[in-house]
């Protein structure tokens, strides 16, 4: 079953159980990939659908700062509830060891060693990012870079 085939399932399943939260969120999702499609003419697969898995968390966490600093609870727990229901459908995250090890590998290729300083930062997060795409947070893998250079 792809996973697009998963969402639909989910949706209805959704309806019929009388999930509010959870059918609203794979709403959101079905609407961006259906907008996608159009906007691209062509069928999306799943590694573009956890893209847009992806971006709708990291839309939701972003918005996640401003609520808490204008104290909006209720916002808070909502959005809460929907990345725990995106986060479903998207691939296994990548622990902070093994973005380390992606790093790793990556700077061996190039010939940047560690504690190299910033100066390699746009050259190692430009051929990382491409490797860990869809399963660990840029975010994660920038601290991780930082770390890596020294």
């Amino acid at each position: 079953m792809t996973l697009k085939e998963r969402l639909n399932a989910d949706f209805k399943e959704a309806m019929k159980n009388k999930e509010k939260v959870r059918k609203d969120t794979i709403s959101f999702v079905r609407a961006a990939i259906k907008q996608f499609e159009v906007d691209n003419r062509e069928e999306i697969d799943d590694a573009g659908i956890a893209s847009i898995l992806a971006k709708q968390v990291k839309m939701r966490k972003d918005a996640l700062a401003d609520f808490e600093s204008a104290g909006r609870t209720d916002l808070i727990e909502a959005y809460n509830a929907e990345i725990e229901v995106l986060t479903e459908y998207m691939p296994k995250q990548l622990t902070d060891e093994e973005i380390m090890d992606v790093i790793q590998k990556t700077a061996a290729d190039l010939g940047i060693e560690k504690g190299s300083g910033k100066a390699s930062m746009g050259k190692l997060m430009g051929a990382t990012m491409p490797k860990v795409k869809g399963v660990a947070d840029g975010n994660n893998v920038k601290a991780a870079v930082e770390r890596f250079l020294g």
